[in-house]
């Protein structure tokens, strides 16, 4: 069975940074990698995604804030994340998609808050 394990996450104050992990247990080739965050009492929202050739996509919120970048020899994804907002204080959920569906990982808990 292939998990995704994420690393990172924590609490930080307006303007700091942050790096979230994901790496998958096998080798496997994902065709997209991203990462989903889901603030208390809101729908759960797409923040960027990366495909297999290195496409990246962000929400309006975190363009110029964030990074997306993945390593497909290692199978790991990063989200680098730089002058942190309050509002992006949620739970962040890598995915991956690959041959047999989508897989999830655990979620990490990244709060903003001075």
């Amino acid at each position: 069975q292939v998990q995704l394990v994420e690393s990172g996450g924590g609490l930080v104050q307006p303007g700091g940074s942050l790096r979230l992990s994901c790496k998958a247990s096998r080798n496997i080739y994902m065709s997209v990698m991203g990462w989903y965050r889901q603030a208390p009492g809101e729908q759960r929202e797409l923040v960027a995604s990366v495909t297999g050739d290195g496409t990246t996509t962000y929400i309006d919120s975190v363009k110029c804030r964030f990074t997306i970048s993945r390593d497909n020899d290692q199978n790991t994804g990063d989200l680098q994340m730089n002058n942190l907002k309050q509002e992006d204080t949620a739970v962040y959920y890598c995915y991956a998609t690959w041959r047999a569906g989508t897989l999830w990982g655990q979620g990490t808990q990244v709060t903003v808050s001075s």
